[in-house]
């Protein structure tokens, strides 16, 4: 995976790449850009490379949907015509094509949800406490409500994320779980950790705070 000092490298999952009406990708630290800061300037140096980062990867032309994430477990559904990023959730929903979900993770995880015949996709953000809140749960039955989609319709796929023995709690471990329950069957976890790939992902913890923000996009087309 090459790249020169002002891109993110692109990862995809191979789950997502294998339904062709969606275009998906989690963008990667971005080598040699200095991210050590607070959260709003580490996102100011980000925003062009990610958006030039998106462009590249096929989502050119594409407004972003991205959210003010507070841990929580509020779902909106999005539209193209909406202000972004939307106050005070920390999941994302839409129906509509060409309208890139963002959510942006440093050690929570990104979650991805799709249906597999193109009725609607969500993207939601749940670390320890949004998982403990069930955002992920919510956002599955947000989806089938929404789209009239079956849970044996839909693909889920949880993005790197921070895992022992480097937090003490296993939350993607947790995440399967709910999304088993709630009746999910096709469930994928790449199994990465973020804070033990410092090379290639951002790590709140691992960097105590002063640190960059790892892009999960997804969108129809």
């Amino acid at each position: 995976m090459s790249t020169s000092p002002q891109e993110a490298p692109l990862e995809t999952f191979p789950a997502l790449d294998a339904l062709a009406h969606l275009r998906a990708g989690f963008f990667r630290r971005v080598p040699g850009l200095d991210v050590q800061t607070d959260r709003d300037t580490a996102m100011a140096r980000l925003a062009s490379i990610h958006r030039a980062a998106l462009d590249r990867a096929g989502f050119d032309g594409m407004p972003l949907a991205s959210a003010v994430q507070v841990h929580g477990n509020s779902v909106r559904e999005v539209f193209a015509g909406d202000e972004f990023p939307v106050a005070d959730c920390d999941a994302l929903m839409t129906r509509e094509r060409r309208l890139c979900l963002g959510i942006y993770v440093a050690d929570c995880a990104a979650v991805f949800i799709a249906d597999k015949f193109g009725r609607g996709i969500a993207l939601a953000h749940s670390g320890r406490k949004g998982t403990e809140l069930g955002i992920v749960p919510r956002t599955i039955d947000f989806l089938l409500t929404h789209t009239g989609a079956a849970p044996d319709d839909l693909v889920v796929q949880i993005s790197p994320c921070i895992r022992p023995p480097h937090y003490e709690v296993d939350f993607a471990a947790e995440i399967r779980r709910q999304a088993a329950e709630a009746g999910v069957v096709e469930i994928h976890d790449n199994l990465r950790c973020t804070a033990s790939d410092p090379a290639a992902y951002y790590s709140y913890r691992r960097e105590k705070g002063k640190t960059g923000r790892l892009l999960a996009a997804m969108v129809m087309i």
